[in-house]
């Protein structure tokens, strides 16, 4: 089975302020009985399944500003995404949301399912199908105003900064040398694109421990505190990450209408200008109350140049 990529150290539902629980049993109208615990994710929040005394259940998130100053915008862009989006299979509905200015919390519909295993050929497809569908039904939405998304245009800006910035980096910043002098002009793509029109918005998180599979195989699309204005290519792109390692990445490039318009030296320039990003920020980064995210970085940085050496044979 594929493991969730991201596993952070969360707080446990009982730990939550009991301002915000009793928030909880009062939305859904009946007393908590029954708490699982999820690990995905880098939130130092809590990310709990609940069962209540009438049968009711909710996924719960939480989380304060005393365990991360920035974390409780992230639930508070998603809170903003999901009343945009409304109601629709492939994303967990919004049942109701709390900000008291310190703790923001969100109950969502409980999603009966697990993560999807990309190394079963059938779950993998049925995960590539129901992105390109995402993407659809986002386009179709359009990008809401008021909502403070992730400017994808922005990060390629800094991706593209890295990069340019590699010959006068730390040593210890984790890249191969062959990197350092930017040998294929990566940084000119990224900024290239980050100047043209972000219409469309994107999830922009898509990894396995943010998707869930139905008993029935559909697939659902959760943790939108990411959600960006970008381009229509990006959550096709994302999703195929938990195997680039794998020549199979290149190939499935191929196989995705909006990846082969936009083109091989693109999705090579966003590994390169990403990886350096993460192999920069896990050495001058400093996160609060985040202690697994440093090696994060640098697992993902290191998998996403290894891809990029493979795809330009060095």
């Amino acid at each position: 089975m594929t493991a969730p990529r991201a596993v952070g150290v969360r707080l446990a539902y009982d730990e939550v302020p009991a301002p915000v629980r009793d928030w909880v049993e009062r939305t859904l109208g009946s007393a908590v009985v029954g708490t699982a615990e999820q690990v995905g994710g880098m939130s130092p929040g809590c990310a709990t399944r609940l069962t209540c005394a009438d049968g009711t259940r909710a996924f719960v998130k939480a989380v304060g500003a005393e365990l991360n100053p920035d974390t409780p915008d992230l639930l508070r862009r998603e809170v903003g995404v999901l009343q945009h989006l409304g109601e629709h299979g492939l994303w967990a509905r919004l049942l109701a949301s709390y900000d008291d200015g310190a703790w923001v919390a969100l109950l969502i519909e409980d999603v009966e399912g697990r993560h999807p295993d990309f190394t079963d050929p059938a779950e993998l497809e049925a995960v590539l199908v129901g992105t390109d569908r995402l993407s659809a039904a986002l386009q179709e939405r359009g990008a809401p105003d008021g909502v403070d998304l992730v400017d994808v245009g922005h990060r390629f800006r800094v991706w593209a900064d890295s990069l340019a910035g590699l010959p006068d980096a730390p040593p210890e910043v984790p890249v191969p040398d062959w990197l350092r002098d930017d040998p294929d002009g990566w940084a000119a793509v990224l900024r290239e694109h980050a100047d043209r029109p972000m219409e469309h918005v994107v999830h922009w998180d898509i990894r396995v421990d943010n998707l869930l599979r139905r008993p029935g195989g559909d697939v659902v699309f959760v943790d939108w505190g990411m959600a960006a204005r970008g381009p229509a290519w990006a959550d096709p792109l994302l999703v195929r990450l938990e195997r680039m390692e794998e020549p199979w990445f290149d190939t499935s490039i191929a196989d995705s209408p909006a990846l082969r318009e936009v083109g091989d030296d693109v999705v090579t320039a966003f590994l390169a200008g990403f990886g350096a990003h993460l192999a920069e920020r896990s050495v001058t980064a400093v996160d609060v109350n985040l202690p697994t995210l440093r090696d994060f970085r640098r697992t993902e940085s290191r998998r996403m140049l290894g891809a990029v050496a493979r795809r330009t044979g060095r």
